[in-house]
């Protein structure tokens, strides 16, 4: 499905990897070892070498909005552009099932975004980006801020997915969630990927 070649940007790479349908793979590595910068590379949002291709595809050959609807990255912390939840789905009637799931009721999408705590910023901006419907979605520590029994929701949501086909790359500093939600697990240390001894 996923294919990274050689992907580099600045001091970090050259990163290859394969990814499938309905696989999950988690990163974990050192503040600073390029977690980041690797998924923004696979995203498109920053300059770099290499390729990615999602199903013969090359990212380079498709407009950027594009390749951000089929490879959806949500930021450790994202980004929100609009006063209220609402505005920030294309289609709002997708976002209720999604939020349920996550434990946050429907009457969040008339909040205000000043009005949520850090850790429904994260679950929303989730919801957000399953709303696309993505083939592959690009998670930095997705549930940092979230307590165990919150996580295990998401996590949740996030296997539903997998069966559906969707392949996930899962940044986390949580060796027990990457046990619990990866197919492998790598760990990016001193520039390169390598497989996590577990």
């Amino acid at each position: 499905m996923l294919e990274l070649d050689s992907l580099r940007r600045l001091a970090f790479g050259p990163y290859s990897l394969s990814l499938g349908d309905g696989e999950c793979v988690s990163i974990e590595g050192g503040s600073g070892s390029g977690k980041s910068v690797l998924l923004r590379m696979i995203a498109d949002l920053d300059p770099h070498e290499g390729q990615a291709i999602l199903d013969g595809r090359r990212c380079h050959a498709m407009p950027a909005p594009s390749w951000r609807r089929l490879v959806a990255y949500v930021a450790a912390e994202s980004g929100w552009w609009a006063e209220s939840v609402g505005e920030h789905f294309e289609d709002s009637t997708r976002a209720p099932p999604l939020m349920a799931a996550m434990g946050i009721g429907a009457e969040a999408l008339a909040w205000p975004i000043a009005r949520l705590s850090t850790g429904e910023r994260q679950r929303l901006a989730l919801c957000r980006a399953l709303a696309l419907a993505p083939r592959v979605l690009l998670l930095d520590e997705p549930t940092s801020a979230l307590d165990h029994a919150t996580t295990l929701l998401v996590e949740a949501v996030l296997r539903a997915r997998l069966t559906d086909g969707v392949g996930i790359i899962l940044v986390t500093h949580d060796p027990a969630q990457a046990g619990r939600m990866a197919i492998r697990r790598l760990v990016l240390r001193g520039g390169a990927l390598a497989e996590q001894a577990t």
